[in-house]
């Protein structure tokens, strides 16, 4: 094949087939209303037998931007509980040829299993959905990407983009010390700082303080424990604020939390079987997630103890698998698309001035609480 067969076609190239200008090739693709419909339509004819289509980062050559807006999260899948062989195929494997036109049947298999929910992380797909969609509607293209933990991602996707949303990480901090200072960068559920970047994130203090007055004004339960460790902001917050709402009742919390985790090992049933062995399970387990809330369900049910007539279970989040647990999750939902779109918007430059006084957003949504039959009602 030789070069000019193989080089993907340009403007100059559609211009010269259909015998106009470049500008009117433009126009044919952004400003339709600049050009008779017979001249569009000889555009649009001539790019189809070509193949063209517009290059947004052709575009960017021109004006120093791509138009493109990034979206980042460090990890797609949490890790599973139990452990799982992830060892590389062999060296001699080969891929298994696709029958052409035939219905594949497919089974299940050591390397395909039923997905469980709980797996995956749904708030990141819920915001990613608002980001896409408002993005969408502006008019923009988006950029994925995702870099199991490397604070060098960040920057290779920031090169690609016009601005860019992160996800909460661990490096994070080491992350945005590579981002280009030009970039415009909205972090989700991060706490405020000195820096110049925008936020959008909950009201975990008011979610939770709703939470905890509900289960001890409306069902009058005393011994209220925690689950969750203090990874990152949300849950540090949702800890502090389970402590102080109970103080406020004349209540004393439970010192530690119940430790689970999503990432990996954690002791969440291990301790919860040694507080019923020792007659001391609480009343009520208010925890850190969903994913949280539905792991102790899980390990209730393991040891025979009833939900919610024993033991009330509640989650912070208000994904999905929670509305089909059973029982049904009491939750305090975020309004997690309404996040990813005020994103989008910021990025894009259509959130409207900031704020008087300030040098960027700090966008802080409340959330709600969800009344469903784990919590005993």
């Amino acid at each position: 094949m030789t070069d000019a067969a193989s080089r993907r076609p340009t403007v100059y190239d559609v211009a010269q087939e259909a015998g106009v200008s470049i500008a009117s090739v433009s126009f044919a693709f952004r400003r339709p209303e600049r050009i008779s419909e017979a001249t569009r339509e000889r555009v649009l004819a001539a790019a189809r037998r070509l193949g063209y289509a517009p290059s947004a980062a052709a575009r960017g050559l021109a004006n120093g931007r791509t138009g493109i807006l990034g979206l980042h999260a460090f990890d797609l899948m949490l890790e599973r509980a139990e452990p799982r062989d992830v060892s590389p195929p062999r060296p001699d494997a080969r891929p298994t040829p696709l029958p052409a036109g035939d219905i594949i049947p497919w089974s299940l298999t050591d390397d395909e299993t039923l997905a469980d929910p709980r797996a995956f992380p749904l708030y990141v797909d819920e915001v990613q959905r608002g980001f896409a969609l408002e993005c969408w509607m502006l008019g923009r293209p988006v950029v994925l990407s995702s870099g199991s933990d490397s604070d060098v991602s960040v920057a290779d996707t920031a090169g690609r983009v016009d601005g860019l949303a992160i996800f909460p990480s661990p490096v994070l901090p080491a992350a945005l010390l590579r981002m280009p200072a030009t970039i415009p960068t909205v972090l989700f559920s991060v706490a405020p700082g000195d820096d110049p970047h925008h936020r959008v994130r909950v009201d975990n203090a008011g979610g939770m303080r709703g939470l905890i007055d509900h289960l001890v004004h409306d069902h009058g339960y005393d011994d209220v424990a925690f689950v969750g460790r203090q990874e990152g902001f949300d849950n540090t917050q949702r800890f502090l604020e389970y402590r102080a709402s109970l103080a406020r009742w004349g209540q004393r919390p439970r010192e530690e939390p119940i430790d689970g985790t999503v990432r990996g090992p954690h002791r969440m049933v291990e301790q919860l079987a040694d507080l019923q062995a020792r007659g001391a399970l609480p009343r009520a387990l208010v925890c850190a997630t969903d994913q949280h809330a539905l792991m102790a369900l899980d390990a209730l049910s393991a040891l025979g103890v009833r939900v919610p007539e024993q033991v009330a279970v509640t989650g912070f989040d208000g994904i999905l698998a929670g509305r089909l647990s059973v029982p049904a999750l009491t939750s305090v939902r975020q309004p997690m698309e309404a996040m990813g779109r005020a994103a989008a918007r910021i990025l894009a430059g259509k959130a409207g001035p900031v704020p008087e006084g300030q040098s960027r957003f700090d966008a802080v949504f409340a959330p709600r609480l969800l009344i469903r039959h784990s919590c005993g009602c």
